[in-house]
């Protein structure tokens, strides 16, 4: 993995739509600081420092009431398609994705999700995001590497204190939000599946001179089916594809820190 400040052929999303389902002018912001990025690649884990507010557009043809001679509208190409997602857990890991294409890329979305939370920036919530998402080898050489990158010295660099946690009176917000899904390669017991995203990574407060800002990327996952579901052999990422800014003026950071607080994350299924 790569740890940057956050985490190509063909469309993205592949042959269907992403699925989304819900569980549930001053500022005080300096330019973006730089010496964060780029400080742990070296140890060639990918420590997701991303994350997301967003939101999915499902759009669905309105449909008329049945008659005799007139059939419902049907649904049109950009709604949201495939089966439910997954209603089971472990750890707060969704679990249970089916053997399938669609299960496979599930799982990438829902694991970027994952991995892209803040649980990563404390020792103990990380260790149990990478047991569960990771096949057990993949874990085992993943710890000691991900334990020295988030060194006190780094997490500091963050405006994190030596446990991961953000000053008083601040918010750390890191969140991915997946925008699609490809499948690059797919059989019964090994998938290659990449996930299109966007995030939020930074430090929401008055005295913060790392400000959240968003960030674009592709991360593909080399998934196996182990153990009864799809666990993660590797994994890497590249910049883009991001879209032009759009023209909104950035908000203040107390607004962005409320809206973090308010704005529950969201779980993905194709």
């Amino acid at each position: 993995m790569s740890t940057d400040d956050q985490y190509g052929g063909g469309e993205v999303g592949g042959t269907g739509q992403t699925r989304t389902r819900f569980p549930e002018p001053s500022d005080p912001y300096a330019p973006p600081r730089r010496t964060s990025r780029g400080l742990i690649t070296a140890v060639g884990v990918v420590v997701l420092l991303i994350a997301a507010i967003a939101f999915a557009n499902q759009s669905r043809t309105p449909e008329a009431p049945p008659t005799a001679d007139k059939a419902p509208t049907a649904t049109n190409p950009t709604a949201a398609t495939g089966i439910a997602p997954v209603d089971g857990k472990s750890a707060g890991i969704p679990k249970g994705f089916a053997q399938t294409e669609q299960g496979a890329q599930s799982a990438a979305a829902n694991y970027a999700v994952a991995l892209g939370s803040d649980g990563m920036f404390r020792k103990n919530t990380r260790h149990t995001l990478v047991d569960g998402i990771y096949t057990p080898d993949a874990a085992a050489k993943l710890r000691g590497p991900q334990d020295e990158a988030y060194s006190a010295a780094f997490l500091t660099k963050l405006g994190l204190d030596a446990n991961g946690n953000p000053p008083q009176g601040s918010t750390f917000v890191t969140r991915a939000v997946p925008v699609g899904t490809r499948t690059d390669s797919y059989a019964p017991t090994t998938a290659k599946v990449s996930v299109w995203y966007t995030g939020l990574i930074g430090m929401s407060g008055p005295k913060s001179t790392d400000p959240v800002r968003t960030t674009w990327k592709t991360w593909t996952f080399e998934l196996v089916w182990a153990s009864g579901d799809w666990k993660v052999l590797s994994d890497s990422q590249q910049d883009g594809p991001a879209p032009v800014p759009g023209d909104a003026v950035a908000s203040p950071s107390e607004d962005i820190s409320k809206a973090v607080k308010e704005f529950g994350g969201f779980t993905y299924a194709r």
